[in-house]
Formats: C-alpha cells, structure tokens, sequence
C-alpha cells in the first residue's frame, strides 16, 4: 500500500488496487477561524494542488464533521457521485451538501474489494466530549495489503487499546499533535503516540494530524524526541511531512 499525508488528517491510500481519500481539508492557508487565538487555520497551505489531490480518488471516508476533516472546499471540489462513508449521523448534511452516494459506516462495510469495519474513538475525556461530538475510527483490509486501523481523532483510552490487541494491525494511523480544547486534550499527544507503539511493536505506526492547526501543542520534533527516549526507532514511528508518500 501506499500512503501519502497531505495536510492534518487528509490522507490518500492506494490500497488493493483502490484509491482512498481520507478526511478532506483543502481550505487555503488561514482562510478559517483560529480555535485559540494564535492564528487562523490551517496554519500552513496544502503541498500539492487540489487536483492532484483529488486525481483518482475512487471513494472518501469521512469521519466526523469538524471543519479540519470535511471543510466547505472539499465539499464543493470532490464530485458529487463519489461514494462516502461516514459515521452515522451525518450522512443527511453530507446529502445535503449535494452527495448522492452516502453511506453511514454502522459496523462493516464491503466496498470493491475493500471491508472497513467502523472502530470507537473518544474526542477526549470528560465533558469535552460532549463539545467534540462523535467521532469514529475505522479498520481497513484488502487482498495481499496490511492491515490498517486509523484511529482518528481519538485520545488513547482503553476501547483504542482494546481494538489494537484484538487485532494486531499492521499499520496504524494515529493523530498526535496533541490538540487541546480549553486545556482538555482531544487527540493523542507525544506520550500516548509513544504508547501506542509500545502497546504494538510489531506494528508501524504513522502519526499524523501534526503542524496544521494552532490548538495543537505537539510538533513532529516532539514526538521524535519523545520516542527516541523510550527506545522507539524510526522506522517503527513514521512521521511524514506533508505531501510524502509512505510505501508500506
């Protein structure tokens, strides 16, 4: 498979024959609100084009609404009768935004070839979840592939560890920048990244969601360092850059 980071989560997999594209963010740099105060977002522009972006994407996964994973771009560039999957709920506001082929990833789907099986995910502890709202990861599988579980936009907390013991992905997608929310973490930071490969070491782990939005609290170089204290290689930890492709 390969996998290439575009920006924050936007993610393109080319995976047993298909093209993936994963929560698509394609607002212009600081052309959206800041969430602290610090900058507006995305703090950085898109490496590539939209349209290369976009070239033969297939299907989309989008797992939650948050402007940062589906933003009003996305919305007008991708076509219309790309199929989506999505976490239950918010297939009607993606219909609404004029997509016919909308699909809420209740437990597993099959989609040419592919099986996607929807996964738990926390958008923090506590009572900021109820401010974040849901959100869903997902496990992927295809013929002669690894197998992925991206995690999303989820803290480390034992249903993501559940899922990361009871089926021992090959790769594993984590979003590590360490975003607060009136100082309440709401996605993984350094430490709980490094967890993850300690709690999988046989699994490459590749961390993503990093340097595009002025809530995170975690560069790329912290969590390099991070891991290089606890003995983590580099080649168990993957950190792209944004627009590097990974073959894996």
């Amino acid at each position: 498979m390969k996998l290439q980071l575009f920006r924050n989560a936007t993610l393109k997999l080319d995976y047993a024959g298909r093209t993936v594209l994963i929560d698509p963010y394609l607002a212009p740099k600081h052309s959206l609100p800041s969430f602290t105060g610090r900058s507006p977002n995305p703090t950085v522009e898109l490496p590539v084009s939209i349209d290369d972006i976009l070239e033969g994407v297939e299907m989309v996964i989008v797992s939650h609404l948050h402007t940062d994973h589906f933003d009003d771009v996305a919305k007008e560039r991708l076509r219309k009768d790309l199929p989506i999957f999505c976490q239950p709920g918010d297939e009607e506001e993606i219909r609404e935004a004029g997509f016919t082929d909308v699909t809420p990833l209740t437990d597993r789907a099959v989609w040419s070839g592919l099986t996607l099986t929807r996964r738990e995910g926390s958008h923090g502890l506590g009572p900021v979840v109820d401010l974040m709202g849901a959100v869903m990861g997902f496990s992927l599988e295809g013929e002669g592939e690894p197998s992925v579980y991206w995690a999303g936009d989820t803290v480390l907390y034992p249903p993501v560890e559940k899922t990361i013991r009871d089926t021992r992905p090959n790769v594993i997608v984590t979003h590590s920048c360490g975003a607060k929310w009136n100082g309440d973490l709401i996605v993984m930071d350094a430490a709980e990244t490094v967890a993850v490969c300690e709690l999988a070491p046989a699994a490459t782990v590749v961390a993503v969601h990093m340097e595009a939005l002025d809530h995170a609290t975690v560069s790329r170089a912290d969590l390099r360092a991070a891991a290089d204290v606890r003995g983590v290689s580099a080649s168990q930890l993957r950190i792209p850059a944004d627009g590097e492709a990974l073959s894996l």
